[in-house]
């Protein structure tokens, strides 16, 4: 069964950085393209990032240049490392294929305030 497992989250002030990490069963992680996505509190959960099986990478323009997504298919992971945060990042960040394909799992809760 496919499981996703995110991690990384917490408070952090304006301008700071975090690094979420996204465990995958092997099945999917090495396979195909997966994604993060995020979704703030009453709003719709919107893509953030995306990643293909050959590390092409897109960000949300919104995003550009902060984020970065990247993937370690050797450990079934995918990673979004968040710089220059600002308070309207807050969101619960949750991974999932381009698709959303699969169950989603809980998130992480990033909380970006002085």
């Amino acid at each position: 069964q496919v499981q996703l497992v995110e991690s990384g989250g917490g408070l952090v002030q304006p301008g700071g950085s975090l690094k979420l990490s996204c465990a995958t069963s092997g099945t999917i992680s090495a396979g195909i393209a997966m994604a993060w996505y995020r979704q703030a509190p009453g709003k719709q959960r919107d893509l953030v990032a995306r990643i293909s099986v050959t590390g092409v990478t897109y960000v949300a323009n919104s995003l550009r240049g902060r984020f970065t997504i990247s993937r370690d298919s050797a450990n079934n992971r995918v990673y979004l490392q968040m710089n220059n945060l600002k308070p309207e990042d807050t969101a619960v960040y949750y991974c999932n294929g381009p698709s959303r394909q699969f169950p989603w799992g809980q998130g992480t809760q990033v909380t970006v305030s002085s």
